[in-house]
Formats: C-alpha cells, structure tokens, sequence
C-alpha cells in the first residue's frame, strides 16, 4: 500500500487507523502458512529459456519463485549471459549456444523466447516446429511477410499453446477497468492516451552498431520506441476498444540522441478506432514525467476516458505495483440566463463559462476489496478498515501481485490446462501489426491504413505513398 504524504489526519482518523493496524496484524498472524506448499515434481512443466540477456535473466528471476515449472535448458550466443541467466535461475540447467540444440530436447515441453525482435519470429517458428509450447516477448514478430506465416502457422499447430509477452493482459488491475469499460461504468469510452517517457532511455554502449547489446537503437534489428514501448500500450486501446484501429497518422524523428543511432528519439502517433474512438500516444527521451496520479509516478500510464468517467493506470514495475484511479465526471450544471438591467436574458459564451469542480478520485476496487457478505469477522473489517482508508487517501489499492509472474505462470498451467492464453497470437498479431503500420506512417509521412496489410510482405503491390500527412 502506498502512502500519500501529504494527507493531514485527524485525531479520529490516528485512532481509526491504528485500530485498523491491530486488526490486519492479527490476521497475518492467524493466516501466515507454517509451511510453504512445493508442487510435485511430476506436475512442473520442464521449460526451457532462448535469450540470457538483459530481459531474459529479468524472467528467469521470476521465474525462480514459480513451482509450476523447472528450467531444465537455457540458450545465449554470449556465455557470460548464459552463466548469468544459469546462476539466477539456480537449477542447474543444460546451457547451449545453439538455440536448435534446446529445441531438440525432448524433455522440453515449453520455452520462453526473450532474444532481439529480429530473429523473434525465426525461433517462434523453430519452436512451434519442434513441437513445443512458446512464450515469446513482443513484439510477437518484425515484419509484414511474418505476420502472414505466423497467423498460419499458428493454425497448423493448434495443440500448443503460443502466447505474447503483454504482461497488462494478466493485471487485475487492468482487468477490472476493461469489466467496467464493459459494463458502461465510464459510459461510451471515446479517448485513450497513453505515454511512455524516459530521460535518456537507452543509450549507446561502445562498439555501435557491431556490438550486440545496441540492437534496439538500429532499424536492421529494432522497430524503436513503437516496438519496445508502445506496444504495450496500443494493446491496452485495443483491449478497451474492442477492436483495432482503422488508420494511424503521425510523427517521428531523431533530435536528442544523436549517438550514431537510426531509430526515432521521439514519436507521437494517432489511432483512429471504428465508430471516431482515438488513441493518443507519445513517446520521448527527454523527460520522463507522468501527469498521472499527481505525479507520484514516471515515465508510462494510461488514460481511458469515456462520457461518464475516466481512468488513470499505470503497470508499474517490481518496486512500484499497478495503481489505478477512477474520475467519475462532475454532476453537469444547466445553464441560466444571466439577468441584465434592460429586463432581457443574456446567456453567457462557452468559451468563458467556469467549469464545474472536478470530483474527487475514487479507488478502483480489486476482489480483495469487495464486500460478498460471505468473510468473516476479521476479513470484513479488514475490508471495511482499507476501503476507508482508501477514502481518505492515506493508502492507494494495489496490485498483490506483478502482471510479470501471472503472465509466466499462466503460460506454464495452460500448458498443462490447453487454456486459450489472454494474450495469445490473435492479440500479438494485431499488436504486430500495428508496430509494423505505425512506423511506417512516420516513415512515409502518410495516413496509413491498417487494411494495407493484407498486401504488405505478400508480394501483391502495396499502397503507393500519398500526401503527407
């Protein structure tokens, strides 16, 4: 639970909340389990991971806390990553350089893919080949020809299981918005912005483009800011919309970080949705500032805004769990005539009228939160004693768990269930595809519509460039 300091507290609310304290002490003492449960050994899935690097290993140390499954293969071309990754998952795993060589395992049921988005789609492909469940990063794959041999792919191979890293798919956070998209809580959902900003984001290490760790600052390897930051997030709009875009327009360039890098340092793009709905999305190197959440939090977040209400979320990290806020809209005032000496009714312009007073945020209650008439004595008044301070704005709902080790531990049950992934290869595709789109509307300095790629990578002409947008 985070705290606000800058919330001032009564004597009432001093006592209120220390008698909250004594209660959710209890409860941890009657509820803390004397023993911590190990799955048997027969029940983990045996997995594999290709790509020890910087993403890689973050996995693998998340993986460490999961018992659904047991690393028994890891492939890097660099060794000291492969030892790295060997160390932090700790079970002494068999270590190649050849990813085909893990692949040919046959106590290898499923495999993680965390290598540079380049060469995603060559072992997705090799994997699905071999017969093995697959976990890739997004972006799910680089190029339009790829986007057409992987949704087929994926039809020949419905046995196993393929899923996309979208780790906002698997948040409860992010998923009790979508429930109250759905149930017209905010009214018609219209606007989302989105932003991902860092100050300087990734910066140059030596060697340039001959060293492989700079992959992400090359266009040869990298889809940039729109690959690696904003996938993420057009799935979010997605997601809440219910569909894919219809076109995007927008703008790109390198101004800041000219460090022999190609890619753009910054990009602000917009999705046009069925129906006039629009994403809005800004990525920078310049500042990392959030003006979401009274700027307690950097760098990325989500807005949905709708005729009835908006949301403020934001993923986090490991040290940060996901938060949200809901605005419900302010109570609309009528407008009246303003009376005047001369008797007649005189009606003020909208453009100098005041606005009315914003409300004030409201928490987006999780599960834990909601009251069933079901708890017991002390799980009611632990609700009743958060709900409150929630109210009060001394603590914030947050998320008890990181998106990142739902997502691999879903992956590893659906293994094992055959359950249908949230993020499976339909939403990778579409995010995919609007990776892909997008940059090529900054390149091309045109609307492009995302119909064009039925036709891009199949050899059939493409749309020729039209004005500039």
């Amino acid at each position: 639970m985070a705290e606000n300091k800058d919330t001032s507290m009564t004597r009432r609310d001093v006592v209120k909340l220390a008698g909250a304290a004594t209660v959710a002490a209890a409860a941890a003492e009657i509820s803390a389990p004397a023993i911590q449960k190990v799955r048997a050994a027969n029940d983990q899935v045996q997995f594999g991971m290709i790509g020890t690097g910087s993403r890689g290993s973050y996995l693998l140390g998340h993986l460490a806390k999961i018992d659904r499954g047991h690393c028994v293969a890891l492939c890097d071309i660099n060794p000291t990553a492969l030892d790295h990754g060997a160390q932090t998952i700790g079970t002494n795993p068999k270590k190649f350089k050849d990813y085909r060589e893990l692949l040919a395992l046959p106590e290898v049921e499923a495999v993680y893919i965390a290598v540079p988005l380049y060469v995603h789609f060559m072992v997705t492909k090799d994997s699905l080949l071999a017969g093995k469940n697959t976990f890739c990063e997004k972006s799910l794959v680089f190029k339009p020809e790829e986007v057409h041999e992987l949704r087929q792919l994926a039809a020949d191979h419905t046995k196993q299981i393929l899923q996309v890293g979208l780790q906002r798919r698997y948040s409860k956070f992010y998923q009790t918005v979508k429930e109250m998209v759905d149930k017209g809580v905010l009214g018609e959902v219209t606007h989302v912005h989105a932003q991902w900003h860092r100050n300087p984001g990734w910066t140059m290490k030596p060697g340039g483009k001959d060293n492989p760790l700079n992959w992400r600052l090359f266009r040869q390897f990298s889809g940039g800011m729109t690959a690696e930051l904003a996938s993420h997030q057009v799935d979010v709009a997605d997601w809440m919309f219910g569909a894919t875009p219809d076109f995007v327009v927008g703008v790109g360039s390198l101004d800041w970080r000219k460090d022999g890098r190609d890619i753009n340092d910054n990009i602000q793009l917009i999705y046009k949705y069925p129906g006039g709905r629009k994403m809005t999305y800004t990525a920078i190197s310049t500042n990392d500032f959030l003006p979401y959440f009274n700027g307690t939090r950097t760098e990325m977040g989500e807005l949905i805004m709708g005729t009835e209400g908006a949301v403020e979320i934001t993923v986090g990290d490991d040290t940060h769990p996901v938060i949200a806020q809901w605005y419900p809209e302010p109570v609309k005032q009528k407008m009246t005539p303003a009376s005047a000496a001369d008797g007649k009714d005189h009606f003020v312009a909208g453009a100098t009228m005041v606005s009315a007073v914003a409300g004030k945020a409201l928490p987006v209650l999780l599960p834990k939160d909601q009251i069933t008439g079901n708890e017991g004595f002390i799980d009611r008044e632990l609700k009743f004693a958060r709900r409150w301070l929630y109210t009060k704005g001394v603590i914030v709902p947050e998320e008890d768990r990181n998106p990142v080790d739902t997502e691999l531990e879903t992956f590893l049950q659906n293994c094992r269930d055959g359950g249908r992934p949230r993020a499976d290869v339909s939403v990778g595709l579409n995010d995919s595809t609007a990776v892909i789109l997008s940059n090529l509307c900054m390149d091309e300095e045109r609307r492009v519509n995302f119909s064009e790629i039925d036709k891009l990578g199949t050899g059939a002409p493409a749309k020729a460039a039209g004005k500039k947008a």
